[in-house]
């Protein structure tokens, strides 16, 4: 068992390929090998500016649309992320499983990608939307797994990873 990304479409601005996927789901295994996360599923939704300001207004407080989000499902402790993997290689070899998910045992979490926030934000940057999504995927993973970004240490750390992982999968500015 490896990592999965579990994804859906809600939105009508852009077409999602297969190449965005696979890419998407490149992104994944590199964060995960570099976070030392080898297990777990994360839900993905692509979705318009109108259902992210709800969601951002709800969970938030803030009535705006915004880029990305993220809903972790994991507890944290110490800044670490705590998840007992041989449990979870435990469950994953039950034939009970369906298509490799555990059922919500092993969710790290949900990122929501605004795709019309997407499309601006790579025209304002100069790159592609790919790029954008990948951007924005990485930084709502690295969400997930516990990064956060309220200190300029901590945005540091955090945006030099998402670099990193960027320019693995080869996708650079």
């Amino acid at each position: 068992m490896a990592l999965l990304l579990e994804w859906s479409n809600e939105q009508d601005q852009l077409e999602i390929t297969p190449e965005l996927i696979s890419m998407i789901e490149e992104l994944l295994q590199i964060a995960g090998k570099r976070e030392d996360i080898p297990l777990g599923e994360v839900a993905l939704s692509f979705v318009t500016d109108e259902e992210i300001r709800k969601l951002n207004k709800e969970y938030r407080g803030l009535d705006k649309p915004t880029d990305v989000l993220s809903f972790p499902m994991m507890e944290f402790g110490a800044g670490e992320l705590e998840i007992n993997y041989g449990e979870l290689e435990e469950i994953a070899s039950d034939e009970d499983t369906l298509g490799g998910s555990l059922f919500g045992a092993d969710q790290l979490g949900d990122i929501i990608i605004s795709v019309p926030r997407a499309i601006e934000q790579a025209g304002e940057y100069g790159h592609s939307i790919n790029r954008e999504i990948g951007f924005l995927f990485v930084h709502g993973f690295l969400h997930l797994i516990g990064y956060d970004h309220q200190t300029e240490e901590e945005e540091k750390r955090m945006f030099r990873k998402q670099e990193e992982i960027l320019q693995e999968a080869g996708l650079i500015r």
